[in-house]
């Protein structure tokens, strides 16, 4: 049951801790001791090294463990036209704990003129031998953050033409990295989890947005983001419902958006967070259609160094395939180990047994990782 196209069966979602020579010369930058071009030095070796390590524990693909990013989201949505960042009165509130005051919003038209990221994802496949994948905020997640609030109503006064928009952006994005030679690429996106919070819904509608049209909204915004992309480019999502510094924002199954999710959105592959009871049961996965599209089970955690037990994560993957066939299902950490630079709290070694645990586990489930 091996895979020889992405999602593998041991997969990642693609954030990695940052090393310590990192967070060193990213201070230093930020301080003046040193320019942007000496840590850019300094993160083409550290990425090396993390590429050289994914394929030491027996990865099939690779990332640059997003090693030139602050945040998962802020960095790639920035680059937009028409999108700036700013600093917030406050930071996104997490679980007891509170992200730097950082936010975006739309000030002119949205649009896609080239992106940096681009040469990131060059770098990356020029260094490994492994399949190269590349990790971006899904479009959701611009309108989602600040909701009709963070979108000038001079510039789009009807959000019709903001959602064009923002998928035609997309659309262009997704063609860019395709011409740089990816075909492993993952939009990010915490918007699908958020709306299965009940708490989340009423601050959507605080922020001046109806959560029961979203869905809909979303999936038509990302298919038409992700058509017409190239014959063997994967596509796949990431399901998140928040990580910074080992916590989370939001609680509840899948159940209120698996229909419109894995039925409507045109995604290859579904990484779905299931490490905790905040996940819900395996039930929404019957909305997987038989056939093509792969879900990745997170049954791995990512906000702790404990390492699971492989009898117990086999007991998961066979209670979820009462809702989905084996063959449709993969095995990674339920997110990333580092969806902003500070990271979760655990050690990098923790991180890689992490990691390897998901390669030895799927060779066993499967017959190959």
């Amino acid at each position: 049951m091996k895979r020889n196209k992405p999602p593998f069966r041991a997969d990642h979602v693609g954030s990695l801790l940052r090393t310590p020579a990192l967070k060193e010369a990213r201070a230093k930058q930020a301080g003046g001791e040193i320019t942007a071009e000496q840590l850019t030095k300094v993160e083409d070796t550290e990425i090396d090294k993390v590429i050289a390590k994914q394929a030491e524990v027996g990865l099939a693909l690779a990332t640059d463990g997003e090693f030139r990013r602050s945040w998962w989201h802020f960095d790639f949505l920035e680059g937009l036209d028409g999108v700036e960042g700013y600093d917030a009165d406050h930071g996104i509130q997490f679980r007891g704990v509170e992200t730097k005051p950082r936010a975006i919003r739309v000030a002119s038209k949205i649009g896609f003129s080239g992106h940096p990221m681009i040469e990131h994802f060059t770098f990356l496949k020029e260094h490994t031998r492994a399949t190269a994948k590349m990790t971006i905020p899904a479009p959701s997640v611009l309108h989602f953050r600040g909701g009709r609030a963070g979108i000038s109503r001079q510039i789009y006064p009807d959000l019709d033409e903001f959602f064009s928009d923002l998928a035609n952006a997309y659309r262009q994005a997704v063609h860019a990295f395709a011409d740089a030679g990816c075909r492993y690429l993952q939009l990010d996106d915490t918007v699908w989890a958020y709306l299965c919070s009940p708490e989340q819904r009423e601050l959507a509608r605080q922020r001046g947005d109806d959560p029961t049209r979203l869905p809909e909204i979303y999936a038509r915004v990302i298919n038409d983001a992700i058509k017409g992309r190239p014959d063997g480019m994967v596509i796949t999502t990431h399901v998140c419902r928040g990580n910074f510094r080992s916590t989370w924002v939001s609680e509840g199954g899948y159940e209120p958006v698996a229909e419109t999710l894995l039925g409507t959105v045109d995604y290859d592959g579904y990484f779905l967070e299931y490490d905790s009871d905040r996940a819900g049961g395996f039930e929404p996965l019957r909305f997987l259609p038989k056939g093509n599209k792969v879900v990745v089970l997170g049954l791995i955690t990512s906000k702790s160094g404990a390492l699971e037990k492989k009898d117990d994560i086999k007991r998961r993957i066979d209670e979820a395939t009462r809702y989905v066939s084996l063959e449709q299902c993969c095995l990674s950490p339920q997110c990333g180990f580092a969806s902003t630079e500070e990271g979760n709290v655990l050690t990098e070694d923790e991180q890689w047994a992490k990691l390897r645990l998901v390669v030895e586990l799927a060779t066993e489930v499967w017959g190959a990782a």
